[in-house]
């Protein structure tokens, strides 16, 4: 099942680090299979108030998600992105499809 790594970066200071990490990125990625979906973007705000970029990684599951981020030359480069710039990172899955809305009305009652 496809899996996401997602971050949701509010301020990002543009310098040779972000720019070094914007360069490396891509290769640390391709062991993986990891793609981007999104990578910022002008965003239209229909509700709330979103601040910063989005960016989605597609990988063909969690594991080589989760083996990506570890790996050492993820983790070389990370310094660069998480001194320069604040949000939230997170890994989460593509629901399994056929999928409806009231899906998940089910697992808010496991005790998982």
């Amino acid at each position: 099942m496809t899996a996401y790594a997602v971050a949701h970066l509010r301020e990002v200071e543009m310098c040779p680090a972000i720019v070094e990490y914007l360069e490396k990125i891509d290769a640390t990625l391709a062991p993986y299979g990891g793609r981007f979906v999104i990578h910022g973007g002008p965003v239209e705000q229909i509700e709330g108030a979103f601040r910063g970029d989005l960016i989605v990684i597609a990988f063909d599951d969690r594991e080589r998600a989760r083996q990506w981020y570890r790996s050492a030359a993820y983790q070389a480069i990370l310094p660069l992105r998480t001194q320069h710039a604040t949000g939230e990172a997170f890994l989460i899955d593509e629901v399994p499809q056929p999928h409806r809305a009231t899906d998940v009305l089910a697992s808010a009652h496991d005790p998982r």
